[in-house]
């Protein structure tokens, strides 16, 4: 992940979360998710079957905080992102989940709150995977 040209995030294998912050979302929602992400388990066995998690390979997450996720489609060809929470109530969000990630073990990757990121990501299998807590 690149700001500005600079490389500020970067993992091998494991998961790029784009973390959508709701308007209302509660810091023990942040615990939830991290619990539910860092033991998931969406990475093949010996077998090919889904039933290993990152705590279980290894691997890293690469969060990336992502405010479009939020938006409403509903009216107009315009997003409306209303529902997205402000920057004051977002960023200690984002900062709690990385932090919680990190206490299960998990190691954590960011970007730069707020800024215009370039991420680029291989999608290896490809599995992708929408998870609400609340």
């Amino acid at each position: 992940m690149r700001v500005e040209g600079e490389v500020v995030g970067a993992i091998e294998a494991g998961l790029c979360v784009l973390l959508g912050i709701a308007a209302g979302d509660e810091p023990a929602a942040a615990a939830r998710l991290a619990a539910k992400i860092a033991r998931l388990r969406i990475f093949p066995d010996e077998n090919g079957r889904f039933d290993r998690s990152l705590l279980d390979t290894g691997g890293a997450a690469l969060v990336v905080s992502q405010f479009t996720l939020v938006a409403d489609t509903a009216k107009g060809n315009r997003p409306s992102f209303s529902a997205a929470a402000p920057a004051e109530e977002a960023e200690p969000l984002y900062e709690r989940l990385c932090a919680e990630l990190a206490a299960l073990g998990v190691d954590v990757s960011r970007g730069v709150f707020g800024a215009k990121m370039a991420v680029e990501i291989v999608n290896d299998g490809p599995v992708t995977v929408v998870i609400d807590v609340n």
